[in-house]
C-alpha cells in the first residue's frame, strides 16, 4: 500500500500529465487549468516519449517542466495528482508508478486491457486517504445525470423497472483500413470496450449493480478481430431488466439511455456530451402537475465533461476519500463488458463476480474463443503499446479516448473532420468530435 505524498489543506493541489497528445490537450489540460485559475491545483510538468510534442505543448499551454521519462519526473515534481492520458496499454504500468509515488491518479478510459490489470492497479491504492486511481467517465458527472440518479434512488418515480442503453455509431471500411483498429491488443476490444463504455458505465451509476448477462456478438460488416456490433439482456440487482446495443454500423448515430418506472419514463439522447436540455421526462397520467415540475427541475446546467469530474476529484483528494469511478465502482463497468464479452463467445449467462484469477476471460477480453482470438499470441499484460506498421514508416495505437496515431514519435489526432478534437471536449458538438 502507498500512502500521499503530504496533506492538501491549504494549497494547491499539484498536478501533471502524462501524454501530450489530442485529449491531454483538448480536455485534461482546459480542466487542471479551469481549477488553476481557481486557486485549487496548478499544472507543475507534463511527460511524453516524444520530446518535441511535449517541449511544444509546455510551452503552448504554459507548464514550466517538461520530461521524457515519468520515473525522473515523478521523483523531482512529487506531484499530487497525474492524469494518464496515453494508449491503454500504457495504464496498468503509469497508473503503478504514480500510486508507488504517493500521487493520485487520473486515468482516462478505457481504464485498462483486463480486469486482471484493474485488480493488480487497485492492490497498489493507498489502504486509508490515498493515493487512489479514478477513471476518467465524465459522462457520470453534470446536473443532468446527478439529478436523475437522486430522483432513482429515493424512488421519487416509482422502481426502475424497464431499461435500454444504446450506442449506436456509423464507422465506415476505411476506419478499419488503420492496421491497430478492431485488434484486440491495440484496441481493447470492439464497439461494447471502445465506444459504448461510456453509456453502459452510466447505466450501471443510475440502476445500480448488475447480477446476469445474456449477450450475442457479431462481425456483420467489417473484417476484423473485434465484433462490429453486440447485443446483451442485463438484469439488475433491484430487479430492472435493461437491454445493451453498441454498434458501429448504424448511420444515425445517437448515444441513448431510457428508463422506464413505474411512474415515469426517463430518457437521455445525445451523442458525445449531454447537458439539461438532453434528458426528457414522461410522466404517467395521474402525476400532479407540481411533481412533475419538480423531477423536471434539474438546476443550473453543469454539462457532463472533464472538468465536472475533475471538480468531483479533488474535492475527494481533499476530504482523503475514494473518488467515485475508482476501485469496485471503477470496476463495475469493466466487469459488465468482460461478462458480454464471455456470455457472447460461450452461449452461456454470465453472473456478477464470476470472472477471476484462473478464468481466460480474465487476462484477455477474447478468453481465447475460436474464430475470435488472435490468430498470432498479442501482448495482454499491459507492459507496453502494441504497434501495427503499416509499410509507410509509420505506427498506429490506440490513443487515450480516440483513435490517434504516431507520426515520427508524436501521437496525434485522427479526426475525421481534421480538427483534431478529442471525444469528450468543450464544446460538445458532434462536428468538432474526433471518432473513436
Amino acid at each position: 500500500m502507498n500512502t500521499p505524498l503530504e496533506p492538501l489543506d491549504g494549497r494547491r493541489i499539484r498536478a501533471a500529465v502524462v501524454g501530450a497528445g489530442a485529449i491531454a490537450r483538448g480536455s485534461h489540460h482546459p480542466a487542471l487549468a479551469r481549477l488553476a485559475e481557481e486557486g485549487e491545483t496548478e499544472i507543475v510538468a507534463a511527460v511524453d516519449i516524444a520530446e518535441d510534442a511535449v517541449r511544444r505543448f509546455c510551452a503552448e499551454a504554459g507548464i514550466p517542466h517538461a520530461y521524457t521519462d515519468l520515473d525522473r519526473m515523478l521523483d523531482e515534481q512529487r506531484p499530487d495528482l497525474v492524469a494518464v492520458c496515453t494508449p491503454p496499454t500504457l495504464h496498468r504500468e503509469q497508473t503503478v508508478a504514480a500510486l508507488r509515488a504517493g500521487a493520485w491518479v487520473w486515468c482516462e478510459k478505457p481504464p485498462v486491457p483486463t480486469l486482471a490489470d484493474f485488480d493488480a492497479v487497485e492492490a497498489e491504492e493507498g489502504a486509508d486517504g490515498g493515493p487512489y486511481a479514478a477513471i476518467v467517465f465524465q459522462h457520470r458527472f453534470g446536473s443532468g445525470a446527478r439529478h436523475v440518479r437522486r430522483l432513482i434512488a429515493e424512488r421519487a418515480m416509482g422502481r426502475p423497472l424497464v431499461a435500454h442503453c444504446q450506442t449506436t455509431w456509423y464507422r465506415n471500411a476505411a476506419y478499419y483500413a488503420v492496421p491497430w483498429r478492431g485488434r484486440w491488443a491495440t484496441e481493447g476490444g470492439g464497439p461494447a470496450m471502445g465506444h459504448g463504455i461510456h453509456q453502459m458505465d452510466l447505466l450501471l451509476d443510475l440502476l445500480g449493480p448488475w447480477t446476469e448477462v445474456r449477450a450475442m456478438t457479431g462481425r456483420l460488416v467489417h473484417d476484423i478481430e473485434t465484433e462490429d456490433v453486440s447485443t446483451a439482456l442485463v438484469r439488475f440487482a433491484n430487479g430492472a431488466l435493461a437491454t445493451v446495443v453498441n454498434s458501429v454500423l448504424s448511420p444515425d448515430e445517437v448515444s441513448r439511455i431510457r428508463l422506464d418506472c413505474e411512474r415515469a419514463t426517463v430518457e437521455l439522447t445525445h451523442l458525445y456530451g449531454h447537458s439539461n436540455d438532453s434528458w426528457r421526462i414522461t410522466p404517467v397520467p395521474d402525476v400532479s402537475e407540481a411533481e412533475v415540475a419538480a423531477w423536471r427541475d434539474f438546476g443550473a446546467d453543469v454539462p457532463s465533461s472533464h472538468l465536472a469530474q475533475l471538480r468531483d476529484l479533488v474535492a475527494s483528494m481533499r476530504a482523503g476519500e475514494r473518488p467515485r469511478s475508482s476501485g469496485a465502482d471503477g470496476r463495475t463497468s469493466l466487469e459488465l463488458i468482460t461478462a458480454l464479452y464471455k456470455s457472447a463467445f460461450t452461449d452461456t449467462t454470465v453472473r456478477a463476480g464470476e470472472i477471476g484469477p484462473g478464468d481466460p476471460y480474465y487476462t484477455a477480453l477474447h478468453g481465447g474463443a475460436p474464430g475470435w482470438a488472435p490468430a498470432e499470441p498479442e501482448a495482454t499484460d499491459g507492459t507496453g503499446p502494441a504497434v501495427a506498421p503499416d509499410g509507410s514508416g509509420r505506427s498506429k495505437v490506440v490513443g487515450g479516448t480516440g483513435p490517434s496515431e504516431v507520426v515520427d514519435g508524436v501521437l496525434r489526432p485522427d479526426a475525421p473532420d481534421g480538427t483534431g478534437q478529442p471525444e469528450g471536449a468543450a464544446p460538445v458538438t458532434a462536428s468538432a468530435e474526433a471518432r473513436a
